[in-house]
């Protein structure tokens, strides 16, 4: 494990995870929570954050990166700042979770243009549905995805429904020491 990705992985461990009755967006009950905003809001994790998503995104040849809000727009931000930082263009954007009644009324917030090409972001995935989400009103656009990325994969069904994309987790809930329950 690299140096970023392995003291990104301590930070989340010390800020974001912990345990106790939680009931999660897939509405799944767990024992264990990622918190990832009480990570991601912090100026070294956001240095660590934007270190690894460039390392693992540089040679993709995307145009765009966000997904569904919250968990996406700071990701986007890093990616978006990290990828000009070496002289690459790319594009931040989320898409909001129900249609905005007023001004435009677009689900999707920032630029992204048929014929891009995306990286789909999330914090935590479980089963994958809010990603699955976001890659529709992606795709309504006429944008193609080209992976997607997110924090922590909870080994819970998301790599499974998003079968057909090219699935890039940063870390798995078994970096934390937690097994997944089994299906």
């Amino acid at each position: 494990m690299d140096s970023a990705r392995s003291k990104l992985l301590q930070t989340f461990k010390t800020r974001a995870f912990s345990f106790g009755d939680f009931t999660l967006a897939s509405g799944k009950k767990s024992t264990y929570y990622v918190n990832s905003k009480k990570a991601i809001f912090n100026g070294e994790v956001v240095d660590l954050l934007s270190d690894v998503l460039w390392e693992m995104t540089k040679n993709l040849n995307i145009d765009a990166a966000g997904g569904l809000e919250v968990g996406a727009i700071p990701m986007a931000a890093v990616m978006a700042q990290r990828y000009a930082m070496h002289g690459r263009s790319l594009e931040g954007f989320f898409v909001r979770k129900q249609t905005k009644e007023h001004g435009a009324k677009e689900r999707v917030e920032g630029v992204l243009k048929a014929g891009m090409r995306v990286a789909v972001l999330d914090d935590v995935l479980t089963t994958g549905g809010s990603v699955l989400q976001a890659i529709a009103e992606i795709e309504k656009v006429g944008a193609t995805v080209v992976a997607v990325v997110c924090i922590v994969d909870r080994l819970e069904g998301a790599r499974e429904s998003l079968g057909k994309y090219q699935f890039l987790p940063i870390f798995t809930i078994r970096d934390f020491g937690v097994e997944p329950p089994k299906v």
